[in-house]
């Protein structure tokens, strides 16, 4: 408030003088000004909230990341209501990103350019707090990076929701665990270079190399997993034996492959005029699962493991 007096002080003398509008003419803002300034007016923005801010600490003024902040500090003391607004509401999203990246132009924000954030104009403060902030790490603005994430990505709050997910809800990991949100360099903003290397760093047992190799394990985990939940057991996209026979469909001689949903004596068989290859109940699949005899289907190091039994 101390600043705001002298301000009106000057103002008023001015006015005394004769020379209001020479002295907004000349006025300009104090040398040395910085943050403790604009606080006078700004006590909100600037606020003991904003004090507990990395940007705060840095020793940089507001000018740093505001434009025309040197013609609104004018206008201000000349009592111009037309002067400038260093508002960041007046900004598109690219003008503000580029603000940011002006420092931020390292490490996970190498790439933010090509990232699909940017591409759909997303700006850093729909993320970010830069007056203030609730989480622990990188000033977000809600406490979880995960209810960040969720503001848009509401489908995947769904699927968190599942019986069967990741601890995300839990609060033991969060989005940036697997994402990068800043990187365009990899697929669906990996922290990895691939689906499979990215699920290794946690699932390391599964990595091998094996003797014998699944090959959808090899070539993708989402395959059979559905990293954001699923309401099956262990993030299965679905229920065994399904999901197995969404591959083996033919050839093995198991049910539901070679022999065509075949019926077995005191089974119910198909209704009388039902077309060929009608589905029938047997005792092959109710309450089967593949699992049940092929128990390392992520891959074996047993001789007799060719089909994965060992």
């Amino acid at each position: 408030m101390r600043l705001r007096h002298l301000v009106l002080a000057l103002v008023g003398a001015a006015v005394l003088l004769g020379g209001s509008h020479a002295f907004a003419q000349k006025a300009a803002p104090p040398a040395g000004w910085s943050a403790t300034d604009c606080q006078s007016c700004h006590d909100k923005a600037a606020g003991p909230a904003f004090q507990k801010t990395k940007h705060a600490s840095s020793d940089q003024s507001c000018a740093s990341c505001h434009t025309s902040v040197a013609e609104h500090m004018k206008g201000q003391m000349g009592g111009d209501k037309n002067a400038p607004t260093p508002s960041v509401k007046m900004l598109t999203a690219r003008q503000i990103n580029d603000t940011c990246l002006k420092c931020h132009e390292k490490g996970n924000q190498l790439s933010y350019d090509t990232s699909m954030h940017s591409r759909r104009n997303v700006a850093c403060t729909s993320c970010h707090g830069i007056h203030e902030y609730n989480s622990v790490k990188a000033q977000l603005k809600t406490k979880m990076d995960a209810d960040t994430c969720y503001t848009c990505h509401k489908s995947m709050r769904a699927k968190v929701q599942r019986t069967s997910h990741h601890p995300i809800r839990e609060g033991k990991i969060g989005c940036s665990s697997c994402h990068n949100p800043h990187d365009g360099n990899r697929p669906k903003m990996l922290g990895a270079d691939s689906v499979n290397e990215l699920c290794y760093k946690c699932h390391t047992e599964k990595r091998g190399p094996f003797l014998f190799e699944h090959a959808p394990v090899r070539e993708d985990c989402a395959s059979c997993h559905d990293p954001h939940g699923s309401n099956h057991d262990r993030l299965m996209v679905k229920k065994l034996p399904t999901l197995c026979y969404g591959c083996h469909l033919t050839g093995s001689g198991h049910f539901g492959l070679s022999d065509k949903f075949g019926t077995e004596k005191g089974v119910p068989v198909a209704p009388t005029g039902a077309p060929s290859g009608y589905p029938t109940i047997t005792g092959r699949w109710a309450e089967k699962s593949c699992k049940n005899c092929h128990i390392n289907i992520h891959g074996s190091n047993s001789p007799q493991g060719a089909f994965f039994v060992r």
